[in-house]
């Protein structure tokens, strides 16, 4: 991995790679997960930029080597807008920074999730590596594991906190895109889960119509009392 490099090796930029390997993936949950997180991440961040949270994009380790394609990853400490064409993958001699945490959504369809990749990740040294496994029955389906003396430690609990993040991340029922299932969340240090834009949205629009319905039965009792509202 090439976090320090001399600019005169003329490594390949982000322009330079393949920015897709043509792999669609596995099911919807793979795409719409890291997207809640990454919206939500949006809202509560919203003054800050240095921040990026990248969706099924590549993160190229080697210039030798092809990218490995994580579900999702949120990397401290960069830009989070480059330019106006933005990213087009995470180049880690570009960007200097490896990605804070990274998530792995498992399908039906393995992808070593809890075997190499987690052996991979770890030697990058991504200090957290989220796996979320919504087809496990007796297993926990989420697991946190933090880069401690170079080993992941599988940290406990049902919203773990992510102290160098300064969210915590856990799993519960909620709304998002108009389906009713478990999601994966973000959570402030009192256990307060963040609503989904769509859920901010619905409880903007309910005390709006709640405000009305205050308006018109204080102009009835006005009106009662002979006053004109």
């Amino acid at each position: 991995m090439l976090l320090n490099y001399n600019p005169r090796d003329c490594l390949p930029s982000a322009e330079d790679l393949p920015d897709s390997d043509d792999t669609p993936v596995d099911n919807e949950l793979q795409d719409l997960i890291p997207h809640l997180l990454k919206d939500i991440l949006a809202m509560i961040w919203s003054e800050r930029q240095d921040w990026y949270f990248g969706v099924d994009m590549g993160i190229y380790y080697d210039p030798y080597e092809p990218a490995i394609v994580p579900d999702g990853f949120l990397s401290i400490g960069v830009p989070r807008i480059i330019d106006e064409d933005l990213r087009l993958s995470y180049v880690l001699w570009e960007e200097q920074k490896v990605p804070t945490m990274v998530l792995e959504v498992v399908s039906h369809k393995r992808r070593k999730e809890y075997t190499q990749k987690k052996d991979f990740y770890q030697e990058m040294e991504v200090l957290y590596y989220v796996i979320y496994n919504p087809l496990r029955k007796r297993k926990p389906r989420l697991e946190v594991y933090e880069l401690q003396n170079g080993k992941y430690e599988l940290l406990t609990g049902d919203i773990i906190w992510l102290g160098e993040i300064g969210l915590g991340i856990g799993k519960e029922k909620g709304c998002y895109m108009g389906i009713e299932r478990e999601w994966l969340y973000w959570y402030d240090e009192k256990k307060q889960r963040y609503l989904s834009p769509q859920e901010q949205a619905l409880n903007a629009k309910k005390e709006a119509l709640e405000a009305q319905e205050r308006a018109r039965r204080l102009e009835e009792k006005l009106r009662e009392l002979g006053i004109e509202p």
